[in-house]
């Protein structure tokens, strides 16, 4: 695809990232007809959208009804919020005491698990004249945050729904995802615990505790609602009897030079690769300080021509270097995936997981703020983001 100027904007670098906007809204179908009508979708943004882009993804998410936009910190609220004023935004993670009044000037749903935090929000909610909306976190296992699974939390629960100014509209969890029979363990202690308010006399309207993988592996879980990040960007696996998610992003760059070095010649730094005959070495415009991985130096491999080429030399934190001697008809300028799916070829994403030894989430969420982004919608760019100039 030729990258045009759109809207007078160009690509200043030979490296970007392509995130196509169609694939991220037919995984949201493909998520909605999983779960059904009646169970709303929460998308995951944190983390830019892992790697994608906040605004933008929320933008299409928007545009195909997605019920409610969730993200990590309060920071991240405030930058979809204001470019999205009415969209129900929730902060699933800690916001400081003294933060919490800027999001509810910005009409930001709050994650809480404490008494006193859900009073303060019950005094700034009626300096503002506002009513404060909140999810409250229970940990049924996982041991990161949120309140106990007991009767101490059933009392602190009860006192926070009784709170002046304050609308309980959630109530949720999280697996551990260790195995089926703790995951149900997590889920029995969830449902043990609403099922104590409900005796108190407290209904909360939107209980959730499935992730993604738990949506697919546990529809007998899905209750009110679903959180879902990694599916939306189609780095999800599915059972093989099912049709893949659409892969979201294309991580791509040019070769800037091509040199050929003699048997006994070394590449890069400590000359971890030494050629043991005549290698045509191409150079990227792209290195761990792009996200791309330092630790797939002498793993990876990248596309080019619908071939695969291996790394060679360490990679660097601006530049690496890729062997093309088995690739013909190279040249100067061309395209290399680095990371993506292609009807010549792909670089999956797990693939690249397992190469480096983390979770398909790294990956996504690793790529930097000097890449730009160009939004593919309609098989047409549609925008080009470059943080650094924007």
């Amino acid at each position: 695809m030729a990258l045009e100027n759109i809207s007078g904007k160009s690509l200043m670098r030979n490296t970007w990232l392509e995130v196509n906007l169609d694939n991220i809204a037919y995984n949201l179908e493909r998520a909605r007809d999983l779960v059904g009508k009646e169970v709303k979708i929460a998308a995951v943004l944190k983390a830019n959208a892992y790697g994608h882009g906040a605004l933008h993804v929320a933008g299409v998410l928007i545009k195909n009804k997605v019920d409610m936009l969730a993200v990590a910190c309060l920071t991240e609220a405030i930058e979809i919020r204001r470019a999205y004023p009415d969209v129900p935004i929730l902060v699933m993670g800690y916001t400081a005491d003294d933060k919490l009044k800027i999001g509810v000037e910005h009409n930001i749903r709050f994650t809480i698990y404490s008494l006193e935090q859900a009073e303060i929000l019950s005094e700034i909610g009626g300096l503002l004249n506002k009513e404060v909306t909140i999810h409250i976190k229970i940990n049924t296992g996982m041991n990161r945050i949120g309140l106990k699974a007991n009767n101490k939390s059933l009392d602190i629960v009860t006192k926070i729904c009784g709170l002046e100014n304050i609308k309980v509209e959630g109530i949720f969890s999280h697996f551990a995802l260790k195995n089926h029979e703790s995951d149900k363990d997590q889920y029995d202690s969830f449902i043990n615990f609403i099922d104590g308010l409900g005796k108190r006399g407290v209904d909360i309207p939107i209980k959730h505790i499935c992730d993604g993988i738990s949506m697919v592996q546990y529809p007998q879980y899905h209750m009110d609602m679903v959180r879902i990040g990694t599916y939306i960007y189609g780095g999800q696996p599915l059972p093989e009897n099912e049709e893949p998610l659409k892969l979201a992003m294309t991580l791509k760059s040019q070769i800037i030079q091509i040199n050929e070095i003699e048997k006994g010649e070394g590449v890069g730094y400590d000359y971890i690769f030494v050629a043991k005959d005549k290698t045509i070495v191409g150079t990227l415009p792209i290195g761990y300080s792009d996200g791309y991985m330092r630790c797939l130096t002498g793993k990876g491999e990248v596309l080019v021509k619908g071939k695969r080429a291996p790394l060679i030399g360490k990679i660097c934190m601006d530049q690496l270097m890729i062997d093309l001697t088995n690739i013909p008809d190279v040249s100067l300028g061309d395209e290399v995936i680095l990371l993506g799916e292609t009807p010549n070829g792909s670089i999956p994403l797990q693939e690249i997981a397992d190469k480096v030894g983390t979770n398909r989430n790294e990956i996504l969420s690793t790529v930097s703020r000097r890449v730009p982004r160009v939004y593919i919608e309609d098989s047409k760019i549609v925008d080009i983001v470059d943080y650094l100039l924007d």
